[in-house]
């Protein structure tokens, strides 16, 4: 049986260990059944001329690819993939990400209100795709004190300050204790970190870690705090939902386009007061961590593997119909 050839273009390989990397590997994986595909952070002009359509996360870093693909081929499909800096940022400035709208067949966007950042001329384009992960069982919480988690590389859009300052804010309880996994790709805010790992003992900042390192601790965590500025559809908070670990998350598109509009563990980006509000009741408030896991578990489905594959070869079959 012949399976169509996709090249597909992430701006970050293995070595990034980030949510590019992530995304790229595991649709790789999921179309492999029926397609052939080629993983590539540049198309070069034999993978190009080789291949039957071209998805390419990131329309300003995966740009050259991308005007490279239209050029060499007018007809062929070519899907592109938006992230967070994309929607939020990149396409109402940059002209190149305004060009890779303008050159693709589809968007692709990972969260449910992504559509609505687009460009009213783009937005008929636009297909929802809700990444994936395997479900985990929760693991036992401690019961002497709560644990809160942070996921993300240290830089502005994830915002990290936004917990470090909600942390400050509680440093009169003792039984709260907070870890915050991510690289320092911002070093003034590596700085940040360690300096409140060495002024509180209840803050541990771990730096980046192995995927299931990772994993584990959102399972053992009570609670994941996602306080972006900026997101496209974030992987931590699909694998705490995964996982039945609590999330508060800044109400955002990228995040209530996951966990929906009306979650209770929302807060106004930036709002560390509310944050810390947030993680005493959680502590305080026996209804609390209960209703937030329960609101999380309704929405798990959604991101079962078998649902992203659906959504994924979906797109694929609109790209590439059968023959006859």
């Amino acid at each position: 049986m012949h399976r169509p050839n996709i090249v597909l273009v992430t701006p970050a390989l293995a070595s990034a260990n980030n949510g590019n990397w992530q995304t790229a590997r595991r649709w790789a994986r999921l179309l492999a059944p029926a397609y052939r595909v080629t993983l590539t952070d540049r198309a070069t002009p034999a993978q190009i001329a080789a291949a039957d359509a071209m998805l390419a996360l990131h329309a300003r870093r995966s740009a050259a690819s991308i005007q490279a693909w239209r050029a060499a081929h007018a007809t062929r499909p070519l899907a592109v993939v938006l992230t967070g800096t994309d929607l939020y940022r990149d396409i109402a400035r940059d002209a190149d990400a305004q060009r890779s709208l303008a050159l693709a067949d589809r968007l692709v966007v990972l969260n449910r209100h992504g559509a609505r950042a687009l460009p009213e001329a783009h937005r008929a384009k636009a297909r929802v795709v809700l990444q994936s992960c395997s479900a985990r069982r929760p693991w036992p919480k401690p019961q002497r004190h709560l644990r809160v988690l942070m996921v993300g590389h240290l830089r502005d859009e994830k915002d990290p300050q936004t917990f470090w300052r909600a942390i400050a804010r509680l440093r009169h309880r003792a039984d709260l204790r907070f870890d915050h996994i991510g690289g320092a790709l911002d070093a003034a805010l590596g700085d940040e970190a360690r300096a409140l790992a060495a002024a509180d003992p209840r803050f541990r900042w771990l730096g980046a870690l192995p995927h299931a390192t990772t994993r584990g601790h959102i399972q053992r965590a009570h609670v994941l705090v996602h306080p972006s500025r900026m997101e496209g559809g974030a992987h931590a908070v699909i694998e705490a939902l995964r996982s039945g670990t609590a999330v508060i998350a800044s109400a955002i598109d990228g995040n209530t386009g996951l966990l929906g509009d009306e979650h209770p563990g929302l807060f106004a980006p930036g709002d560390d007061a509310v944050l810390a509000a947030l993680l005493e009741r959680c502590r305080d408030e026996p209804a609390i961590l209960p209703a937030l896991t329960a609101a999380g578990d309704r929405r798990a489905p959604l991101f079962a593997p078998e649902a992203e594959a659906a959504a994924l070869h979906a797109l694929m079959a609109e790209l590439l119909p059968p023959g006859p």
